[in-house]
């Protein structure tokens, strides 16, 4: 089969594009930006990418054009083929008919830690032998690709409640129908689709009635918008993490976070020993250490495979150093996981070093301004931050304020790379934000400051 995937360049569609590929079928696609990481791994797979959405590709005449979510009326491919009445689906159902169906499926849900988690849960499936097959939202460096078909029965895969496309806007997750969902946290996101958390929370009930009564539940018991969740309807088993060690049943962690003991009640079920930093890390093993037991997989085992987990491509990634200065690449794009990446960093470098953040707004949350109040509490702990001002109808130097004289707003790239070359000083480290390719600003940012 020959599937033509509009939007490939995006997380999902670019790993649907990886598996549609080592399943076999002849794979292309188009897109308006093609940037790393995912450019490159479907290179390296030898799919044809197109720059743009011309009509004229509707002369490869594939079986069927796979529609990601980025894809409106009024696109011209996306015109010509309903002009010509050419067979389409969106990227979740066509994985959901092609790849999920017999599988036993562990999706990972939540606002934040969801590409993490997948990748933790992934890994811990591997070293026990299961042999899974994975979706994930980015780049997992103990496998090196974001997607494979694997050869065993589970699939674990990234549960995003974006919608699924022009013509479905439910969210993706509904169609994977999962044994084993996790559900991490939640919080107002998506404002471009979701009036409120209410909304979001809709959805998230869509996706638990979907889960089969022999099913497992793995639940963040912290967070009152999942519980509200549940008590909307709940037909399957639940285990709950990051409760307290005086309830029983849940999982909770006793240690800092990159060495703790995992325990259900008072009773000790396994070590975590890893580089990995933050509470929220600690509370994304516990969910995948839940979400793995539920296929089979004790948790002392899924707590030594955590201890070779090398994290994900772009969470905190040093992408080099030049002139003293060590420039970090990181996917947060949302004000909380952003301030927590911030803090990360810190408790990674202590205090006596300077953080200088860089930030783009870029997601359509942030675009629409639903969010810019939040930017100087998720700011707050860098010595120095720096935004890119697009066109988003709002003042990033407005909204960044109340940060005084430590927040600058430059116009383009190059402009905002001169600025922070200008204050940064060996020592320092720079902490690049955003869901894009932020302009290549990492790669400028090394070679502006090697320049003597």
């Amino acid at each position: 089969m020959h599937i033509h995937i509009l939007g490939i360049c995006g997380t999902f569609m670019g790993g649907l594009a990886a598996l549609a590929r080592e399943a076999g079928h002849r794979v292309t696609g188009c897109d308006a930006n093609v940037y790393p990481p995912m450019s490159e791994q479907l290179r390296g797979l030898d799919i044809e990418l197109i720059e743009g959405f011309g009509a004229e590709q509707m002369a490869l005449k594939p079986d069927v054009f796979v529609i990601g979510n980025v894809v409106t009326r009024g696109n011209p491919l996306m015109e010509a083929l309903l002009d010509a009445g050419a067979a389409y689906t969106s990227g979740p159902q066509w994985l959901a008919e092609n790849v999920l169906q017999g599988r036993h499926v562990l999706a990972v849900a939540g606002t934040h830690g969801k590409t993490s988690t997948t990748a933790m849960l992934a890994w811990i499936l591997e070293q026990a032998g299961l042999q899974p097959g994975f979706l994930v939202g980015g780049v997992p460096l103990n496998f090196g690709v974001s997607a494979r078909l694997g050869t065993g029965k589970t699939f674990v895969i990234e549960a995003d409640e974006y919608d699924t496309a022009l013509f479905d806007k439910r969210s993706k997750f509904v169609h994977y129908r999962p044994r084993t969902a996790v559900l991490n946290n939640l919080e107002h996101d998506h404002a471009d689709i979701f009036p409120d958390l209410a909304a979001i929370e809709t959805q998230f009930h869509h996706l638990v009635r979907t889960v089969p009564s022999t099913g497992r539940l793995v639940v963040n018991a912290r967070d009152e918008a999942i519980k509200r969740v549940l008590a909307r309807g709940c037909w399957s088993e639940v285990l709950r993490f990051g409760t307290k060690r005086e309830e029983p049943g849940g999982l909770c962690a006793r240690g800092d976070p990159h060495s703790f003991d995992v325990l259900r009640g008072s009773l000790k079920l396994g070590h975590v020993e890893w580089p990995l930093l933050g509470e929220h890390n600690q509370m994304n093993a516990l969910a995948a250490i839940g979400a793995a037991e539920h296929v089979g997989v004790a948790t002392e085992a899924a707590c030594a495979a955590l201890a070779s987990f090398q994290n994900v491509r772009r969470r905190l990634e040093l992408r080099g150093e030049a002139a003293g200065v060590k420039v970090y690449d990181d996917f947060a794009h949302h004000p909380t996981a952003m301030r927590t990446t911030v803090d990360g960093l810190r408790r990674k470098i202590g205090h006596g070093a300077r953080i200088l953040a860089v930030f783009e707004p870029r997601s359509n949350t942030m675009k629409l301004g639903a969010m810019k109040a939040q930017l100087p509490w998720a700011l707050e702990e860098a010595d120095l931050s720096f935004c890119l001002q697009g066109n988003y109808g709002w003042s990033a130097a407005e909204a960044l304020a109340p940060l005084g004289n430590t927040a600058v707003v430059a116009e383009s790239v190059d402009v905002l790379v001169a600025k922070i070359v200008q204050a940064a000083r060996p020592g320092d480290h720079l902490l690049c934000m955003s869901n894009g390719g932020f302009g290549g600003i990492h790669d400028k940012l090394l070679a502006a400051l090697a320049v003597p």
